[in-house]
């Protein structure tokens, strides 16, 4: 036999290490753990364990570590029962100042995490947790949007100097009365330069009446841009729960679902999710607010609010100056006296209503109000929960205007909290429209534990009886392809930790299912030395002839299968990717365990040896 190139074996040999170092992180297990953070992002010192040791000794708890872990403070505990007490602790202790989160914390030793290594995220069919379905309140987005005509249109028309008589509301549509044909054609010429997504009509019953709604389009494309906005609101938030590998994607027109593996507090997933803020500029008004808090009547076009220090009454117009539709980017910074404040980035529309009405309004007060809807969960005297909606409406800030601005700015008025709080809300984006959870399961741990029991015995079965085929009928060169396929489940089980892919069982059936595939490969060498032997060809050269000439059927069957895999992804949702990227991952390295492996082994046990037969049945 030919020598074998010594870089074949260096190779062989790293691939081997890889895989023993990479994929031992799966062998440590997790243990059940309580994460917490402050709320306001701040990091944790080492002087915050003496208050946890409190808290665990009042409730007589024993944890059995408790330190930072990548900039959290993890408190490890032995059983569920324990971190759950201890949970319910921490949150009535600390208060809402932290986020207080369970999670499963890797037992992996700190020298194979130095190295990088850290074992597969499991998915929610194999380590339990919550999956939610949420359905965005289409009705809600088109409500708002016939708002904003009402409210931009007759501007415009004030602007362009063309009078109107009234102005309603109907379904999707906003009304403008006119006193004549004339001022209704300019309108129309005016309206239809301005908003081009607008669609201009008049009933044959009311001449003199100019319907705008959004055309079909452009309301497609508001839904479609409220169901997205929502989507990256609500991956933003999930993050903030420290969770591993969530899921958070869109399924049909207006749904999303939400998939959070190994969380367990699903009271505190549903408060999260449901809360929304964003912030209005409004121009204050000019008439006494006091007066129309202590006799309830507000002036026509204004609205009445309080502010949040002091509780103090502010009247506000109706008109919006910019919210949070136009919000690109929010930042907490700090003002030039040093005060905190929020700096802020208008899109091209709202850039330009903030340009032109400070344009106009220099020295005059322009207020910001923070609306916020958030869910509260109360217990009854049962310890039963009582979810609620509570309506939050503030005044956050009240200056005057100092110069012309549009697209950049700062909001002031606020404590560093609030400052970085409304920031991380608004960057993560406000929530485009309300959202239901319409459906919601919990797979609990034991039947993840289950789910992994059967697919490990899945998996073992496979391995055996392929093992015991090929040792039967190959003999030595069967022994030979169980050495890789043994080394390309280590090398695959390494390459999908460093990935940190989430295995589920479709995952696990694509690893049985390329056991088999494995050593396809094989069979097809180890026939190509039968076929060899049998037209007469000398054992050494018959093994050279083997590997030399199946080489291209099995790169032929494993890009068939590679195409295969590639149609899976590019088609398939969820659980079908990670089927096809488990099965993709497995052909590769099958290709080159399955030939590399197996002839480096052959040439070390054969290639010094007078062979006047081939060990194989």
């Amino acid at each position: 036999m030919k020598p074998y190139a010594t870089w074949k074996y260096v190779i062989l040999v790293l691939a081997v290490l890889f895989g023993l170092v990479y994929a031992a992180p799966n062998l440590y297990g997790d243990d059940p753990s309580v994460q917490i953070s402050r709320s306001s992002g701040e990091a944790l010192t080492a002087d915050f364990a003496a208050r946890v040791e409190r808290i665990l000794q009042d409730a007589q708890i024993a944890a059995a570590a408790s330190g930072i872990e990548e900039g959290q403070w993890v408190v490890r505990f032995d059983d569920t029962s324990a971190q759950l007490k201890a949970a319910d602790a921490f949150k009535r202790e600390l208060g809402r100042d932290y986020v207080v989160a369970l999670n499963l914390a890797s037992k992996t030793p700190g020298w194979l995490r130095a190295l990088g290594a850290r074992p597969m995220n499991l998915g929610l069919d194999l380590r339990g947790g919550v999956h939610f379905l949420l359905e965005v309140d289409i009705a809600d987005v088109r409500t708002r949007a016939v708002d904003r005509i009402v409210s931009e249109v007759p501007t415009l028309l004030r602007k362009e100097d063309i009078r109107y008589t009234g102005r309603r509301q109907a379904g999707d549509a906003g009304i403008l009365d006119f006193a004549d044909e004339t001022r209704l054609e300019a309108a129309r010429h005016a309206i239809a330069k301005a908003f081009p997504e607008y669609q201009l009509t008049v009933a044959p019953d009311a001449p003199l009446s100019l319907q705008v709604r959004l055309s079909e389009s452009e309301a497609k494309r508001i839904v479609d841009f409220a169901v997205q906005q929502n989507l990256t609101t609500l991956r933003n938030r999930v993050n903030q729960l420290g969770v591993a590998e969530p899921v958070v994607q869109r399924q049909g027109a207006n749904r999303i679902v939400v998939q959070l593996p190994g969380v367990q507090d699903t009271t505190r997933v549903k408060d999260l999710l449901g809360a929304t803020a964003t912030l209005e500029y409004r121009a204050v008004a000019d008439a006494d607010a006091y007066t129309a808090a202590s006799t309830g009547i507000v002036p026509a076009g204004t609205e009445l609010f309080y502010t949040r220090e002091g509780r103090r009454p502010v009247l506000l117009q109706r008109e919006v100056i910019a919210g949070g539709d136009n919000l690109v980017d929010a930042a907490a910074t700090v003002d030039e006296n040093g005060g905190p404040a929020v700096s802020v980035t208008l899109d091209g529309a709202g850039a330009k209503r903030m340009f032109a009405f400070t344009e106009k309004n220099v020295g005059k007060p322009m207020a910001v109000l923070f609306k916020e809807r958030e869910v509260v969960t109360n217990y009854n005297a049962k310890g039963e929960p009582i979810r609620e909606h509570r309506e939050v409406e503030e005044v956050i800030s009240i200056a005057n205007i100092r110069g012309v601005f549009g697209k950049r700015f700062q909001t002031t008025g606020l404590t560093s909290k609030e400052a970085h709080d409304l920031a991380l809300l608004l960057k993560a984006g406000a929530l485009a429209a309300p959202v239901e959870i319409v459906e919601e399961r919990t797979v609990g741990p034991s039947l993840g534990a289950d789910n992994i029991r059967q697919g490990f015995s899945a998996a073992v079965l496979g391995l055996t009886l392929v093992v015991l085929f090929m040792a039967i009928y190959y003999r030595v060169f069967g022994l030979f392809a169980i050495s890789a396929l043994l080394l390309n489940l280590v090398v695959l089980v390494a390459i999908l930790s460093v990935l940190q892919a989430t295995l589920t069982m479709p995952g696990i059936v694509g690893i049985v299912l390329h056991m088999g595939i494995a050593v396809d490969a094989n069979v097809l060498i180890y026939e190509r030395i039968r076929e060899e032997l049998r037209a007469g060809t000398k054992p050494h050269a018959a093994i050279e002839a083997g590997y030399d000439r199946a080489f291209l059927t099995i790169a032929d069957a494993n890009i068939t299968g590679l195409i295969a895999t590639v149609v899976l992804f590019a088609l398939g949702e969820g659980p079908i990717k990670g089927f096809a990227i488990t099965l993709a991952i497995g052909i590769l390295t099958s290709q080159f365990t399955a030939i590399v492996g197996t002839r480096a082994l052959a040439q070390l046990v054969f290639a010094k040896r007078k062979l006047t037969d081939v060990p194989v049945w």
